[in-house]
């Protein structure tokens, strides 16, 4: 005798195998020792909470923040000049929208839910922000539009025009002398001198001019190191081992004190210059390794399928292995840039003041002594926003290139 077995009425699995009970279930709580390591972390994390909240709106005196907002933007920068940060931050939020844009143009949606979130935020903030001038909260929620409006117009020209992604890296870099010209001076503006730079201002400018110098520099080292060429690679070597053998802050105080003493009397480079100088050098031989890394991992087929279709060495580097090495060492870049953004607070060692340094002149103010957790908790804000932009960037990349295995 056949027995029939009932068939469901609805094709939907049960309640209890879908939705957040059953996710809990299955990641938190799926065992009696899941469960008590849970409610252990849950209370461990919701007493540090507790605590941190009640100090943050009991304990501690937020008023170094405001007192001090243009210290920690620009430093020393004249004040009457302050319009020409406007116009580098909108030239840069502009482009960043446009890109953006251009990017997720063959997207679905180009406004996900935690990107309207992580907006809302950003206008939040603007309104917010304890600026001492009203108006800059109208220019904060200006660069909000501005990207806002950028995206949706790169989106639309992304769809019109392939090709206008090709352009966008021409534009960043078209922009980078212009951003220079705005903030020094000079061919009809005001001259500012670097002495005057400092703060959040003076942080990107070390970190974005030393990472766009010390990518290509990396790279020709990696390259040099695994080259034919006896010399060349004895000398890449000999940079990279010497290099990575001398502490970043030995660089640095080298870059500032003896750089001038092998130079003709009366030329002293900028101390800006030098300290770019310096973790330039250094950084480039770290990357050196990351992407020699990644040459090492493709396979010597490649070379060889190249060669037998034509393809000289200089040509089967540049058009075949290097791009191949490139992708797989995104990760590795990417921390690199993280860690040389990160080493610009040794800056303050010798004697810049950048967000760090800035942060140790307020607290050498006598009406903010003592005030070392609300300054350092601000600053160290910035530092995880701009590494945390630049790991989302790294991940967007390598889904776009399909670096992860899936």
């Amino acid at each position: 005798m056949t027995s029939i077995t009932p068939q469901s009425t609805s094709g939907a699995p049960p309640i209890a195998q879908v939705g957040p009970v059953a996710w809990l279930q299955k990641n938190l709580f799926s065992s009696w020792s899941n469960s008590l390591l849970t409610i252990v972390v849950v209370g461990v994390f919701l007493w540090l909470i507790s605590g941190f909240l009640n100090w943050a709106t009991t304990k501690a005196q937020w008023a170094v923040i405001p007192a001090n907002l243009p210290l920690y933007m620009v430093g020393l920068y004249p004040a009457d000049q302050y319009w020409r940060i406007w116009v580098v931050l909108s030239i840069i939020t502009t482009l960043a929208g446009l890109s953006w844009g251009i990017i997720a143009r063959n997207l679905a949606r180009l406004f996900t839910v935690p990107i309207l979130v992580g907006i809302a935020i950003a206008g939040l903030i603007a309104v917010l922000m304890p600026v001492p001038v009203v108006p800059y909260r109208l220019l904060l929620l200006l660069q909000v539009a501005l990207v806002v409006g950028a995206a949706w117009t790169g989106r639309f020209v992304g769809g019109k025009f392939p090709a206008a992604g090709r352009y966008m890296s021409f534009a960043w870099i078209a922009s980078f002398p212009v951003v220079l010209w705005l903030i020094g001076g000079g061919l009809g503006l005001k001259a500012v001198s670097t002495n005057n730079w400092g703060g959040l201002l003076l942080t990107l400018i070390m970190a974005i001019v030393s990472i766009v110098l010390c990518f290509p520099i990396g790279v020709a080292l990696a390259l040099g190191r695994r080259s034919d060429l006896p010399v060349v690679r004895w000398l890449s070597t000999l940079y990279i081992e010497l290099i990575r053998g001398v502490p970043l802050i030995s660089i640095l105080f080298m870059g500032q004190v003896m750089i001038p003493m092998f130079l003709p009397e009366g030329v002293r480079p900028d101390r800006v210059l030098r300290a770019i100088l310096g973790l330039t050098i250094f950084s480039a031989a770290y990357l050196a390794e990351n992407v020699r890394g990644g040459l090492q991992a493709i396979p010597r087929g490649q070379s060889e399928a190249a060669r037998a279709l034509g393809f000289n060495p200089v040509l089967t580097t540049g058009l075949i292995v290097l791009p191949q090495a490139l992708k797989i060492s995104i990760p590795a870049i990417v921390g690199q840039f993280i860690g040389l953004f990160q080493d610009t607070t040794l800056l303050s060692i010798v004697g810049l003041v950048e967000l760090l340094g800035i942060s140790r002149s307020i607290l050498a103010n006598p009406q903010f002594l003592g005030r070392y957790a609300e300054v350092f908790l601000f600053i160290g804000v910035f530092y995880w926003f701009f590494c945390y932009i630049m790991s989302s960037i790294s991940r967007q990349i390598e889904r776009r290139l399909n670096t992860e295995h899936r």
